[in-house]
């Protein structure tokens, strides 16, 4: 079976037709990770039950009860996600000692989907919210995760695991989750489909936090439409969760169904370059002109206004808003440290926890932070989100777009602990902090590193950038198996 190109509905025909089964498919997929995860360090712990779960898959298939798309379909969840009778240690070893008492409602809806969990993928730990110096990839938990393109260079985080196990056919989906850039990075530099949804789409209860106003989690697949499946499963409202309250009534439910043939016929989508990332970015944006050209677009080059204001504001209106939430959740957890102050200390005294990077002043910084009743802070989060909001919305509307499309990272660097990640320009930004839609697939390639371009909208307009990204995908045909290259 040809992992790396396979599709959810490829695969559900297969069983359908009694050509394979979910304990077949599991299988393929644990052997995967028994044979290439010890160069990866993508998995942080595998699901003892995913068989049992595979198994109970086949029997609603052979007595005609399969529960929709996801049925029998083998996942990995990024571990900062709760799940009962597993770990989530958001990569921390501070977290090792409880477990869950239930699921978070994503993995509870993929359960009652009938999806097979297979297990938990690794991350930056604390989802890189724990220091400036970080290394993407890399915790306490899991150690550093490897692009499976080249070896040495870096994943991206912090949905690092999730992305490297997609694009090395360790699973057939995954789970990643973004505050900023967080699935859109690891995506780009892995080669694969990465959809930060409309913040509100998804439920985040359960959900390891750092900003309730940012936070969402997100498939990461091979093809669009495997991610437009996952969306469709995992969309739904929570009253533990305000934000999907909000959601229009008339949102689709179906995302696959809108996949149109030639989307981009006849649309105007604006070209935001990021000069920034360098000439072989820009030359793989020039091509994308081309393609969109030839698929019936109309582009235009635009910049979007607002960032240097928003880049000033987000890491401190993120400081306050981390400390309240992330002591909200250890409130949720037995045998684990209960405050920010306990974590940090933590830190200091556990020797694992520095192998790659000894700073945490990101937790420092959030621990002196003003309140979440601070008046400053206040001001601070409604201009910060108002701002990229208009960033986008405005742009949109004075250039009549449809959409903005830009690369969404540089090629992947290569890891070093003693520097940390280098200072790069987030495309995802204007999207994350808007809560609007995003959606990033591979573009081009420098060497043997994806590049990808980034889809972005207005609020809610989720099915359109899937719209456009399967139209793209079509057309261009870029995305390649990784090699597992030693070193370039």
């Amino acid at each position: 079976m040809e992992l790396d190109r396979a599709t959810i509905p490829g695969l559900q025909r297969l069983m359908d037709r009694g050509k394979l089964t979910s304990v077949a498919l599991t299988e393929a997929y644990l052997e995967r990770i028994r044979s290439l995860d010890d160069r990866l360090h993508s998995v942080l712990a595998v699901n003892r039950a995913a068989r049992s779960q595979a198994a109970a898959s086949d029997r609603r298939r052979e007595g005609g009860r399969t529960r929709g798309p996801l049925d029998g379909i083998p996942l990995l969840v990024k571990d900062n996600v709760d799940t009962a009778g597993m770990p989530t240690t958001a990569g921390s070893r501070a977290l090792l000692p409880g477990r869950p008492a239930r699921d978070a409602a994503l993995v509870r809806t993929l359960r009652a989907a009938g999806a097979v969990i297979l297990g938990k993928a690794n991350l930056s730990e604390w989802a890189n919210f724990r220091s400036t110096a970080s290394t993407s990839g890399w915790s306490g938990v899991g150690g550093l995760t490897a692009n499976p393109h080249v070896l040495d260079r870096n994943a991206c985080g912090s949905s690092s695991g999730s992305a490297v196990a997609v694009a090395a056919s360790l699973c057939q989906v995954a789970i990643g989750s973004e505050t900023d850039g967080s699935i859109i990075c690891p995506a780009s530099m892995c080669g694969i489909v990465g959809h930060k949804p409309s913040l509100g789409l998804i439920s985040r209860s359960g959900m390891v936090p750092i900003s309730a106003a940012q936070d969402t989690p997100g498939p990461m697949t091979r093809n669009v439409v495997d991610a437009a499946i996952t969306l469709s499963v995992l969309q739904s409202r929570d009253p533990e969760d305000p934000a999907t309250l909000a959601y229009p009534d008339e949102q689709p439910t179906d995302y696959t169904a809108l996949l149109a043939t030639n989307a981009l016929r006849g649309t105007r989508i604006g070209l935001w370059r990021l000069p920034s990332l360098g000439t072989d970015v820009n030359k793989i944006m020039t091509a994308c002109v081309k393609l969109l050209r030839e698929r019936g677009a109309t582009v235009v080059e635009v910049s979007l206004p607002y960032l240097e204001r928003i880049e000033e504001l987000e890491f401190p209106v993120m400081f306050t808003e981390f400390r309240a939430e992330i002591e909200a959740y250890l409130a949720t957890r037995d045998g684990v440290p209960k405050t920010l102050a306990d974590l940090i200390e933590f830190n200091r005294a556990d020797p694992l926890e520095q192998t790659c990077f000894a700073s945490q002043d990101i937790f420092e910084r959030s621990l002196e932070a003003p309140g979440p009743d601070d008046l400053g802070y206040l001001a601070h989060r409604a201009e910060l989100t108002e701002l990229a909001r208009r960033s986008l919305d405005e742009t949109l509307a004075e250039r009549r777009l449809d959409a903005i499309a830009a690369p969404s990272m540089p090629p992947a660097w290569l890891s070093n602990c003693a520097t940390g990640d280098p200072d790069v320009a987030l495309s995802s930004s204007p999207a994350a902090v808007a809560g609007y839609p995003a959606i990033t697939l591979p573009a081009g390639f420098v060497g043997p590193l994806p590049v990808g371009i980034s889809f972005m909208a207005t609020r809610w307009a989720d099915a359109r950038v899937l719209a456009y990204a399967a139209d793209f995908e079509k057309a261009s045909k870029v995305r390649r198996p990784p090699k597992f290259l030693p070193t370039y």
